[in-house]
């Protein structure tokens, strides 16, 4: 019996990959432009951990983590969490009061495997620690916009606001009275939520519950006079970096840690619309996992999955696989022996160099050289080792010339071929 990959798991292939690693050099290039340093987390991680950052009463610390019981620790189910643990665990703050960090690897969620979505998913997180400026928040909302168009991927940007812990309560209690009024006609997590975690009810995916909560009072209404401050500088900044958006009076975030600004970019280039990243502000969840107390934060993260078939699917990106600068041939034990050694020195000078170690046909490696795109070949038998010398011939024009078998030798005169 085959041993197939799990359920919800997927190996990313050559032809594939390829993609992927043009999404992240696109965006590393961006995230230092914009002054962001990568940290790079363990995949391990306490389950205190997310039950303190994300909240007990979540989906995703209820339903979908990867727990192990008896060590008490978890496979990380986002990276916000574990980034903060380790800025307060190394005093990244005391090093650099504001902190710029990004971070990409994979994530894990026990949940229904759909289009984009796995339980072993990939994302981009960056974010920004010490500063509770809304121009911040701002340019983070620009970056993403800015990636996601050097990537030629359409998308638009939703953002809300969730208050703070002074405006949030009085708004808590209005949207409890009104799902109260309507209970009956919701969901069984709708209900559930309802006296959790209200704020998720307006979440809801099912068009039923959507439409019941349709006319709920909107938080922007209830916003205290700081938060109204903040988000209207958000909106102001957004303007003034020409990057269009939408309020969304019903967008919250399923993680405890959120507060006022929050976002998502959105594409409808997937079926229904579907948010390939999304973030938000969260100025008190650094002291509560035990840091500095006052450090602001602001972060979002971006799906890989979702991005890449995206790309894939309006192929909105050419993969050039280069070939070889250079196959070798090696024909007969002699040919075979001296090419091992020559490849080997010139793969030692920076050279991309190619051969076949099976003793195949001059024909068949030909086809081998034409196949891979190799810029030269080079063929080495019995004849060219007596020699040591060699004709080196250009694929694309067919010239040939005579070449020392020296890897210095052969060094230069592709440099001038190329």
């Amino acid at each position: 019996m085959k041993i197939k990959a799990l359920k919800g798991f997927k190996d990313i292939l050559p032809g594939e990959v390829e993609v992927w690693q043009k999404v992240e050099t696109t965006a590393r290039n961006i995230f230092s432009r914009f002054d962001f340093s990568e940290i790079r987390l363990p995949v391990l991680e306490k389950t205190e951990l997310f039950a303190r950052s994300i909240g007990e009463d979540t989906d995703i610390v209820e339903k979908e983590m990867y727990t192990f019981v008896d060590k008490q620790i978890t496979m990380r189910p986002e990276a916000t969490a574990s980034l903060l643990r380790a800025y307060i665990e190394h005093g990244l703050k005391v090093k650099k009061p504001v902190q710029r960090l990004f971070t990409i690897g994979p994530m894990f969620r026990h949940e229904r495997p759909q289009k984009g979505r796995l339980r072993q998913f990939h994302q981009m997180d960056v974010e920004v620690l010490g500063s509770e400026s809304p121009l911040v928040d701002a340019e983070l909302m620009a970056m993403g916009a800015m990636l996601f168009k050097e990537l030629g991927i359409s998308v638009s940007l939703e953002m809300n606001s969730l208050g703070c812990p002074l405006c949030r309560p009085a708004y808590r209690r209005a949207l409890l009275d009104f799902i109260e009024s309507r209970k009956d006609g919701l969901c069984d997590d709708c209900r559930r939520r309802s006296s959790t975690n209200p704020l998720r009810v307006l979440d809801c995916k099912k068009t039923a519950c959507r439409e019941l909560v349709d006319q709920a009072p909107s938080i922007l209404e209830a916003l205290c006079p700081d938060c109204k401050t903040h988000f209207s500088t958000v909106q102001d900044g957004l303007k003034q970096l020409g990057v269009q958006y939408r309020l969304n009076k019903f967008m919250v975030r399923g993680l405890d840690y959120y507060c006022r600004t929050t976002f998502e970019f959105i594409t409808k280039d997937l079926g229904a619309q579907a948010a390939v990243a999304a973030g938000g502000r969260y100025d008190g969840l650094v002291e509560k996992l035990g840091g500095p107390k006052n450090t602001p934060g602001i972060g979002f993260a971006m799906g890989l999955e979702r991005i890449v078939l995206l790309l894939l699917q309006e192929k909105k990106v050419t993969i050039e696989r280069n070939g070889p600068d250079l196959f070798v041939i090696g024909l007969g034990d002699k040919g075979l022996e001296l090419s091992y050694g020559l490849v080997h020195d010139l793969r030692s000078r920076k050279i991309y160099v190619a051969m076949d170690h099976e003793g195949k046909s001059l024909k068949s490696q030909m086809k081998q050289a034409n196949k891979a795109g190799a810029v030269h070949v080079l063929i080495i038998g019995d004849d060219e080792v007596d020699r040591s010398r060699g004709n080196l011939k250009e694929m694309e024009s067919g010239q040939q010339q005579e070449v020392k078998l020296e890897a210095a030798s052969l060094v230069e005169v592709m440099n001038l071929n190329m």
